[in-house]
C-alpha cells in the first residue's frame, strides 16, 4: 500500500512548492537512473557524457565542472574515470598550457546513446501516470524554470 500523499503548507509561496517537488522528483528520478544505467556508468559520469553530447565540441574541465556544478577535483575524477573508458579524449589545452579540453570520443557517444535508450525504455511507464501531451507541457515549463536558473546562477 503506497504511503499517503503528503498535503503542501498552504502558506508556503507556490514558487518554494514547486521546487519542493522537482527537488523531490530529482531525488526519486536519480534513484531509478542509477539503477537503469547498471555498474557500467555510474550517473555522474553519464552527466557529464550527457553535457558534451548536448553541447558539441570540446569543453575545458574547469567550464564543464561549473556547468555541472561541482569542483574541478570532482571532475577531474570522473573525467579521469571516463577516458580510462575510452570514452572521452582528453588534449591540452592550447590556449592554456595548463587546463585541459575534453571531447567525446565515438565510443562515448555510443555509451551515451545506449544510457538515453536504457532510461528512456525504463522510464517509459511514467506515460500511464502523466499522457506525453502532459509530458509535453511540463517540459516546456522546466525548459523555462532552467532557463532562468542558469542565467541567475
Amino acid at each position: 500500500m503506497p504511503a499517503p500523499e503528503p498535503t503542501a503548507v498552504a502558506e508556503d509561496p507556490l514558487t518554494f512548492q514547486v521546487l519542493n517537488e522537482i527537488g523531490i522528483i530529482d531525488q526519486l528520478a536519480q534513484n531509478r537512473a542509477t539503477r537503469l544505467l547498471g555498474p557500467g556508468l555510474n550517473l555522474s559520469q553519464f552527466v557529464v557524457l550527457n553535457h558534451l553530447t548536448r553541447l558539441g565540441g570540446p569543453r575545458s574541465l574547469v567550464q564543464i565542472a561549473n556547468a555541472i556544478q561541482v569542483t574541478k577535483g570532482a571532475m577531474s575524477n570522473t573525467v579521469a574515470r571516463l577516458q580510462a573508458k575510452g570514452l572521452l579524449a582528453v588534449l591540452p589545452d592550447p590556449a592554456d598550457g595548463r587546463g585541459k579540453q575534453v571531447s567525446l570520443t565515438d565510443a562515448g557517444r555510443a555509451a551515451r546513446q545506449a544510457a538515453v535508450q536504457r532510461l528512456g525504455d525504463g522510464l517509459a511507464e511514467i506515460s500511464t501516470a502523466v499522457p506525453p501531451a502532459g509530458l509535453a507541457q511540463a517540459l516546456g515549463v522546466l525548459r523555462q524554470l532552467r532557463v532562468w536558473f542558469d542565467a541567475n546562477r
